[in-house]
């Protein structure tokens, strides 16, 4: 269980001084909130961040001088701060600017207060007060830039090819993600080709109301067509199926999606356990199980379910995880075959591509 600081400081940044007085309100409420300094504009945020130095910074995105997404990547580069991304959920480019800031090294996204019903300011602030309450404990790094990411990367692909002996009858792959969950799966699924002949199913735990925006933003990025998935529809080679926002994702005989609302597993809807467990029932041994970046143990039941199918069980090392908790339950129960960096997972995810695709056009079903 992830223990939280008993005491927060805060920066709050909008452009907006009505919103800002909607978010002081909400957090100073909070007993053990402290907000330390309001901020308009990215440029203000980047300097109050250097000098005030709080454990959580609130970001607007749409800003003038500097925009969250500018602001986020300078604070993530030279004052690595804990940032959660308050974006408003009704407008397609800002969720595009929010999932790329997530990527730049925000944590998390929670949508931007609205409505004037007492019911609806205190769902926003409950959810507000919780994020906080759980990002204040995390353990942020500096970012770099994206091009000496880049050269990174490069760097071990060289160094580092994929090993040999893996399994090669992959006709499934469901990936479980939470906290820092969208910008590796975003590096993922660029690095992965658009004729994938193996489909792809993903829990990633997200505010409610950003599923759909997180698809879209996801289905721009790479040349995989990624959604939200419907109850009923089949699997497809080349597409990926995103868990709707509170609702379970399972994958029945056939290769056909069913959702549901009942019970939360261990507090989590969608959960990336019963994903798991269905995909082992329905695959055995030609499922791929991958855990990411995350808080909590949720997927670790599911993937020693998919072990003992004789699935193949991949989780991300703890350097690159935002949060190492989803990845170490799992590596913790001893299920986990390969641990691995998001773009060494790229790879043996197209080693199992080329593999299905030489079984396909040898005659052999997958």
């Amino acid at each position: 269980m992830l223990k939280t600081k008993d005491s927060v400081r805060i920066l709050v940044v909008d452009d907006s001084p009505v919103v800002r007085q909607i978010l002081v309100a909400m957090l100073e409420t909070e007993p053990g909130f402290q907000v330390v300094g309001q901020a308009r504009d990215g440029e203000e945020a980047v300097r109050l961040t250097a000098s005030l130095r709080p454990d959580v910074i609130t970001m607007d995105i749409r800003m003038p001088r500097m925009n969250g997404l500018d602001a986020i990547r300078h604070i993530m580069s030279t004052t690595p701060t804990p940032i959660v991304v308050v974006a408003a959920s009704i407008y397609d480019s800002e969720l595009n600017i929010a999932f790329a800031a997530i990527e730049a090294g925000a944590l998390t996204v929670v949508e931007k207060p609205h409505g004037i019903t007492r019911e609806a300011y205190e769902a926003a602030r409950s959810q507000l007060v919780t994020t906080i309450r759980l990002m204040a404990d995390v353990q942020v790094v500096t970012i770099r830039s994206d091009r000496h990411r880049l050269a990174q990367v490069r760097a071990r692909q060289v160094e580092e090819p994929v090993a040999v002996g893996l399994p090669i009858d992959a006709e499934i792959i469901a990936i479980a993600a939470s906290t820092g969950g969208p910008g590796v799966l975003r590096q993922i699924f660029s690095a992965l080709p658009g004729d994938l002949s193996i489909p792809i199913v993903v829990v990633q735990h997200i505010t409610p109301g950003f599923a759909h925006g997180f698809a879209r933003w996801l289905d721009g990025e790479t040349e995989l067509k990624v959604s939200v998935a419907r109850d009923g529809e089949r699997l497809e080679p080349g597409r990926v199926l995103i868990a709707p926002d509170d609702t379970h994702l399972t994958v029945a005989p056939g290769g056909v999606v069913r959702l549901d609302h009942s019970a939360p597993i261990r507090n989590q809807r969608p959960s990336a356990t019963l994903l798991f467990d269905s995909v082992a029932r329905t695959y055995g041994p030609a499922s791929v199980g991958i855990v990411l970046t995350g808080m909590g143990e949720d997927g670790a039941d599911g993937l020693e379910a998919l072990h003992r199918a004789g699935g193949h069980v991949i989780a991300q090392d703890e350097a690159s995880c935002v949060v190492f908790g989803m990845p170490r339950a799992a590596i913790e129960r001893g299920v986990v075959d390969r641990v691995m960096s998001p773009d060494k997972i790229a790879s043996v995810l197209k080693y199992f591509d080329g593999c299905h695709k030489s079984h396909r056009g040898s005659g052999r079903s997958g």
